[in-house]
C-alpha cells in the first residue's frame, strides 16, 4: 500500500489502467460507444457482487472467507456505479475489508481521508480513473465537438456526465483533476444545480418530478450507446429539411417504446424562407427496457431513400435493482 497521498493516487490510477487493458475496455467503447461498464467488469474478474438496501453505507468490500462486494440499491445509478468501481478498486489492489459510507463521495477526488488510511485514497483514485478515464472524456468531446473552453458551461458538463455515467459533481471534480478546468471554474460550475439544467432543457414541459436525467441528443450521437435510467427524458434536437418535404419519422421513435411529450420546431435562420428548421422532440421511455432506436428523415410520399437517419442502442433499465447486477443477469441468461 502507498505511504503517502500522491503515491496512493498514482497507484490507484495505474491499477485502473491495467484493468482497462486487461479487459480491452477502450477498444470495446470505441466500437460501441457508451460508458465504462463497471458492473460488467466486476463480473469479468469473477468478483461476486450483491445489491441490497444498506443502512448508512454505500457499499462494502469483503475478503474473508471469500472476496465479494455489496452495493446499495438506495442511491441513483451514478452513485451505484462509483461505489461499485470503488469496491472493485479494493479488490484489484488486494486491500483489507472496507465498509464504505458517504465519505467516498465527499473525499473524491483530491482530499485524503483522515488517519492516513491510504487504501481508501487508492480505491477512490482507482474508481475515478476506471469510470472516468481521461481518454473517455476526450472521446466524447471529439464526438460532440466540445472544446476545452466548453467545459466552462454547466450544460455541457452535465451532458458529459450523462455520457460518462457519473454524477454532475463528480464530473466537475474530475475535469479539475485532469487540469481541463480551473479551481475557480469548478466552483462556478458547482453553483449550478442539475435540476436547473433539466428545467432549461425541457422548456415548458414539466414532468412529475426531476429525479431522472435529461439527455440532449443530436446527429452527433448516431451509432453510440445510451446507458440511462427508466426515469430519464430525452430531448432530440435534429435539423429537418421540411422545405424540401423531408420530415423526421417519429412514428419509429414511438415503435421503439418511447412516448413523445413535446414536439416543436425552431427556425435555423429566421429570415430564410423554406430553409431547414430544428425539430425539437422531447420523449420519455414507456417502460424500462433495452433496445435500439432508429429514426429517418424522409419524404412521407417517398419513403426511400432517406435523407438522414439516427440510430443508437439504449439500456434504460437502471438503476441497479436488488440482487444480482444487470450485467450478471444478462450473462446468466445468455449461458442458459
Amino acid at each position: 500500500m502507498a505511504l503517502d497521498y500522491a503515491s496512493a493516487v498514482r497507484a490507484g490510477a495505474m491499477a485502473a489502467g491495467r484493468l482497462h487493458r486487461q479487459l480491452s475496455t477502450r477498444e470495446v467503447i470505441e466500437q460501441q460507444g457508451g460508458n465504462v461498464d463497471v458492473f460488467g467488469a466486476i463480473h469479468a474478474v469473477d468478483l461476486p457482487l450483491l445489491l441490497r438496501p444498506l443502512k448508512g453505507l454505500l457499499g462494502a468490500y469483503l475478503s474473508d472467507p471469500a472476496h465479494g462486494v455489496l452495493v446499495t440499491t438506495e442511491r441513483p445509478m451514478s452513485i451505484q456505479r462509483f461505489t461499485a468501481a470503488h469496491e472493485l478498486g479494493h479488490f484489484s489492489m488486494q486491500h483489507q475489508p472496507s465498509l464504505d459510507d458517504e465519505s467516498i463521495l465527499r473525499r473524491m477526488p483530491t482530499s485524503p481521508e483522515p488517519g492516513g488510511l491510504f487504501q481508501e485514497t487508492e480505491a477512490d483514485a482507482f474508481a475515478i480513473a476506471f469510470m472516468m478515464p481521461k481518454w473517455l472524456i476526450l472521446s466524447h468531446s471529439a464526438r460532440q465537438d466540445w472544446q476545452v473552453d466548453d467545459f466552462r458551461r454547466a450544460n455541457v458538463v452535465y451532458q458529459l456526465s450523462l455520457r460518462l455515467g457519473a454524477s454532475y459533481e463528480a464530473t466537475c471534480r474530475t475535469l479539475l483533476r485532469y487540469n481541463l478546468i480551473s479551481q475557480s471554474t469548478m466552483t462556478d460550475l458547482l453553483r449550478t444545480q442539475p435540476r436547473a439544467l433539466k428545467i432549461d432543457l425541457l422548456k415548458d414541459y414539466r414532468p412529475a418530478n426531476y429525479r431522472g436525467d435529461v439527455w440532449l441528443l443530436t446527429e452527433r450521437d448516431a451509432g453510440t450507446r445510451i446507458d440511462g435510467s427508466r426515469n430519464d427524458l430525452f430531448v432530440l434536437r435534429l435539423k429537418e429539411h421540411s422545405g424540401g418535404g423531408y420530415l423526421w419519422d417519429f412514428d419509429q421513435l414511438i415503435a421503439s417504446g418511447f412516448a413523445i411529450v413535446r414536439d416543436d420546431r425552431e427556425a435555423v435562420d429566421a429570415d430564410a424562407i423554406g430553409g431547414p428548421v430544428v425539430r425539437r422532440v422531447t420523449a420519455a421511455i414507456e417502460a424500462a427496457q433495452r433496445g435500439r432506436m432508429s429514426i429517418e428523415e424522409r419524404r412521407p410520399w417517398q419513403p426511400v431513400p432517406a435523407l438522414a437517419h439516427l440510430t443508437f442502442d439504449f439500456d434504460l433499465t437502471g438503476p441497479e435493482p436488488e440482487g444480482l447486477s444487470r450485467a450478471e443477469r444478462r450473462h446468466l441468461l445468455e449461458a442458459a
